[in-house]
């Protein structure tokens, strides 16, 4: 194993999947330091959603490598013991409890062993509350702890579902176009939202929105027909000419 690999939160060496003759990811490396943010970019059809699916063990890789906290081999995983490490996703549509509080969402992502209808009628201790009043802060919903998230709006539900990511205490979390569907401010506070995740957490930000992509300020991995290609600043990669020709041109 590399030294690259041990010092990584994940590492992808050479990574390969084809489905029905079709090469969705073609020997893509891609390393991801511990507190990194990092976004990713590419046309559509450019193996993104099949990197992640591969990240969280939807998708298991034909060939390559592909480590978590620099040793474990995630392609020995399922889904759920690679949730159990501290690998969150989010998707881009949010998935909450509509008919529930905005804090009692907050309440069942919490990282314990109970089910639905025990962690409602749970006593918290001090420690879960206090954690709990920490996202709602975090993801600035506070002031509509009580309300049934149904009423949230679209960004305020994208939100509450990062916040219930972070109740489960993920080392890496996987955002799927957290900015689609937001107004400019919705989509402004998501930017500041992720940066304050990434001070404690690595994040990787898949996304279409050039705008957005700006406002996070890190490091852009392009992909195009399941590899890198380019990285760098997101200046440095627009004025890339084979980016230019195969997705900002488009």
């Amino acid at each position: 194993m590399s030294g690259v690999a041990e010092g990584s939160i994940l590492y992808l060496d050479q990574v390969s999947v084809s489905f029905d003759g079709f090469r969705a990811i073609n020997n893509l490396s891609l390393v991801l330091e511990p507190g990194e943010m990092r976004a990713i970019i590419g046309p559509n059809g450019a193996g993104k959603t099949t990197m992640m699916d591969i990240v969280t063990g939807k998708t298991r890789p034909d060939t390559g490598d592909v480590l978590f906290d620099g040793s474990i081999d995630l392609t020995r995983l399922d889904e759920a013991a690679i949730a159990n490490l501290g690998i969150g996703r989010k998707f881009q549509k949010p998935t909450v409890f509509e008919s529930h509080t905005v804090e009692d969402n907050v309440a069942l992502a919490l990282k314990a062993g109970r089910g639905v209808f025990q962690t409602l009628f749970h006593r918290r201790t001090p420690a879960e509350q206090s954690r709990i009043d920490e996202i709602l802060d975090t993801i600035r919903l506070t002031a509509r702890r009580s309300h049934p998230a149904a009423g949230l709006s679209h960004g305020q539900k994208q939100w509450l579902e990062i916040g219930m990511l972070l109740a489960q205490e993920p080392r890496l979390l996987l955002v799927d176009e957290p900015a689609a569907g937001m107004t400019d401010a919705e989509t402004a506070e998501t930017a500041e939202l992720l940066k304050r995740i990434a001070e404690k957490q690595s994040v990787i930000v898949v996304e279409h929105d050039m705008t957005f992509v700006r406002q996070l300020g890190v490091k852009v991995t392009v992909l195009h027909e399941g590899s890198v290609l380019a990285e760098g600043s997101l200046d440095a990669v627009s004025a890339n000419p084979r980016v230019v020709e195969v997705y900002l041109g488009r």
